[in-house]
């Protein structure tokens, strides 16, 4: 979903680097009016050489791989030689031509119900009446109703009988044919048994003669009734289409249009495209942040509750970091811009969201192969029970109000919109909350997990480390001790080496160079400082180069570890100088959430590679099930694969730097990721908000998407396999066949809806609120 994706250009796969992923783009795709239509057009952009596609019939749009984009008029073409209209999407379209096609199609729906609810209201009421009241009937009274009938089942219905055309002349049917034909068919048996019948020609042509018993007028009402049901269906489904997709584009819409930058002392408005990093956004009370940066001057509280889920403001000041899309609620502050465009967190959290919709679960590609042969299969199964009435011996209007009945009930729009629009509005309310859901894997593996193993720093804890000691061995100062360790950490980016760079710093001690200096994944630094060999790590790692701390020392070690904080020791040319306790503090949230995953049903392990009293200490301030401790980085996959040999389902969650390996291990990988950094390849769901119950919440909204998914497929493939059996029965009137199928693909797409209304366990932004149509 980034600029690179249209261009066809190539990005690197992974962090490792390299690797090219296939041309992109994507195409919006106009005129599709059910999942056989979606299925039509994946099929004929899949004959192109090389192209893989993937069409999203509830968001209108068409994913492809394998064609350059300079060559995506092939792709058009062939769309619109399939009787739909393409045009390619550019990453900064938002979706202004769904948008504006969506529209003008609700626009047209509209004028083409009110004429149809207009003239098929008196039409019903007529014959009604006087089927009821026999002594009522008038001369050519069936021609009147024919004169109402008429403009409902030829203008209103053109639509319908426009795309039939249009597919048959390619050797298709979509859901439209089966529209049209039950209309042509129930209108044209009206007229037929009426002008069969001389004497009652002859006598509406006159003005006299009587009304014949069993006059069939009344698939007069069908035809027209069905139109209009099917119009009013139509027109609900494709407003709350409408709906479904606001959510999932509300993180985008964030985004603002101009921006306010100063330049050489003097401010003016430029729009978002021209920013540069580095430029100084100057942002009023009010305002939404433009791109992601840090605050130069003034003082505020920034609202990030769309971005992150957070409802509480947080304020900032010179030195804070702030992000994309977050409102401005209090001074004026300015702001150096650090990413801009595609790369903000904003830009990619809507890129993230809309990926999850290129993806289709198992489910969805079965209900996909079904809908492309299911509108045919009708087809001929009505012929077979109009065959079989007659056959029967029963009369020729019962026969053919079986064979419409079989036509109208089915319908194959509810099963290609049951997974994308759950999927759509689980996602986007995912969004708002902070919660990236990548894939559909991710939530049909959050409904079967039953293990959530918690990385501690950065995750459980803050990650904010402090120096909360430092205790000197063998008549070392603080100072010696801080000042040499100090100077191998300086070399690491790693929590621990940060804190005791701060720690000497803030004593004024000068932090020496550092040679050779080599990292020990999760057990420390080494590195020459002025010509001693100085190690930096755990005891674990002192012990292994069969280096013995004094007694005293080792004391301190165990109290440190006990009191639930991290020990580092100090050995300098073998011999140890003394230890560093660091504290690291224990989320204020990370205690509900262990408690309300336990209530979820679902055990808690607690993994770090601190040692086994650090461990427990923490494990028991928040409650976890298990502690598994003194694990180096790269062996936490293999814990996660140990734990999956054993029969469990796991989640892991982590800050996905150095979780990568385990994250992607899981059958459900969730990263905290604070900046903007959301972009992490290795997780299938990002989290972006410091409160560590978002992990609660993105396993219950993933679970309700999964629940509601299959809701609507159970509903789907349930009313077909039950509705149609019944109409073939002679047990089900069209018109009433025509209602309960206008209504079907509505249902669908209003249960999905309600997912808009998920809460979050600390409150949240609202869904958008829904506007006239």
């Amino acid at each position: 979903m980034t600029v690179e994706r249209l261009q066809g250009k190539a990005s690197a796969t992974d962090d490792g680097g390299g690797e090219e992923l296939p041309a992109s783009f994507e195409l919006s795709i106009g005129g599709m009016t059910c999942a056989a239509c979606a299925a039509r057009v994946e099929r004929v952009l899949n004959r192109l050489d090389g192209v893989q596609a993937s069409v999203n019939f509830a968001i209108e749009r068409a994913f492809i791989t394998g064609l350059a984009a300079e060559h995506a008029d092939r792709a058009v073409d062939v769309v619109e030689r399939a009787g739909y209209t393409a045009a390619v999407r550019a990453p900064d379209d938002g979706d202004t031509w769904t948008a504006r096609t969506t529209a003008v199609r609700l626009s047209t729906l509209r004028r083409r119900l009110a004429v149809a609810a207009l003239l098929t209201v008196p039409l019903c009421d007529l014959t009604i009446m006087l089927a009821l009241v026999p002594g009522l009937r008038f001369p050519a009274w069936e021609w009147l109703c024919v004169a109402l009938a008429v403009p409902v089942v030829s203008w209103a219905a053109w639509p319908f009988h426009r795309a039939t055309v249009h597919n048959l002349r390619r050797g298709a049917m979509s859901m439209d044919t089966l529209v049209s034909l039950g209309t042509v068919v129930s209108f044209g048996w009206a007229l037929w048994t009426m002008l069969v019948n001389p004497t009652t020609v002859a006598g509406y042509w006159l003005g006299f003669g009587t009304t014949p018993a069993g006059a069939n007028s009344i698939y007069l009402d069908v035809a027209a009734g069905m139109v209009t049901f099917q119009l009013g269906g139509r027109y609900f489904e494709t407003r709350s289409r409408r709906h479904a997709g606001d959510v999932l584009h509300a993180i985008g819409d964030l985004a603002v249009k101009r921006a306010r930058i100063e330049r050489a002392g003097v401010e003016e408005v430029v729009p978002v495209a021209q920013l540069r990093r580095g430029d100084v956004l100057v942002v009023l009370p009010g305002e939404r942040l433009a791109a992601d940066g840090t605050v130069v001057t003034g003082r505020s509280s920034v609202d990030t509750s769309a971005m992150t889920g957070e409802s509480v403001p947080e304020e900032v000041g010179p030195g804070d970091t702030v992000i994309g899309g977050t409102v401005n609620l209090g001074g004026r502050i300015a702001v150096r811009a650090d990413s801009v465009g595609p790369h903000t967190r904003l830009a990619q959290m809507a890129a993230m969201a809309e990926e999850a919709q290129r993806h289709k679960a198992r489910v969805q590609r079965f209900a996909d192969r079904v809908s492309a042969v299911f509108v045919p299969s009708v087809v001929v199964l009505a012929v077979l029970v109009a065959a079989g009435w007659l056959l029967a011996g029963g009369s020729t209007g019962r026969a053919v109000s079986n064979g419409i009945a079989v036509l109208i009930i089915a319908c194959p729009c509810a099963l290609g919109l049951a997974t994308p629009t759950a999927l759509m509005v689980g996602v986007g309310r995912g969004s708002q909350l902070g919660i990236l859901i990548k894939s559909q894997e991710a939530l049909e593996a959050s409904g079967t997990i039953d293990t959530v193993v918690l990385d501690k720093t950065g995750t459980v804890t803050t990650g904010a480390m402090h120096v909360a000691a430092v205790m000197p061995s063998g008549g070392r100062s603080r100072e010696q001790v801080l000042c040499l360790a100090a100077a191998v950490e300086s070399a690491s980016e790693h929590a621990v080496a940060a804190a005791v760079v701060r720690a000497a710093r803030a004593d004024g001690l000068d932090v020496l160079p550092v040679h050779g200096s080599a990292a020990l994944p999760g057990l420390g630094t080494s590195g020459d400082v002025g010509g001693r060999q100085v190690l930096v790590g755990s005891p674990r790692l002192i012990a292994e180069r069969g280096i013995e701390p004094d007694v005293a020392t080792t004391a301190h070690v165990d109290r440190t570890h006990g009191e639930g904080m991290t020990a580092v020791l100090l050995a300098v040319d073998g011999d140890c100088w003394g230890m560093i306790a660091l504290g690291d503090t224990v989320k204020e949230s990370s205690g509900p959430a262990v408690e309300q995953l336990r209530r979820l049903g679902l055990r808690t392990i607690l993994l770090t590679g601190d040692g086994e009293a650090c461990a427990r200490a923490v494990g028991r301030s928040i409650g976890v099930d298990e502690v598994i401790s003194e694990v180096l980085p790269a062996d936490k996959a293999r814990v996660v694969a140990d734990l999956q040999r054993r029969g469990h389902r796991v989640a892991m969650v982590g800050d996905g730097v150095n979780d990568a390996a385990a994250l992607a291990t899981a059958n459900l990988g969730l990263a905290l990721v604070k900046g903007t950094d959301i972009a992490m390849k290795s997780a299938d769901i990002i989290l972006v908000r410091e409160d560590l119950r978002a992990i609660v919440d993105a396993v219950r909204l993933s679970r309700q998407t999964l629940r509601t998914i299959r809701g609507n497929l159970a509903w789907a493939f349930g009313y077909n396999l039950a509705a149609i059996p019944i109409a073939a029965a002679g047990l089900l009137n069209p018109l009433i066949a025509a209602a309960a199928m206008s209504l079907s693909s509505t249902l669908v797409v209003s249960n999905s809806l309600r997912l808009r209304g998920f809460a979050s366990t600390t409150g949240g932004p609202k869904a958008p609120a829904d506007e006239p149509d």
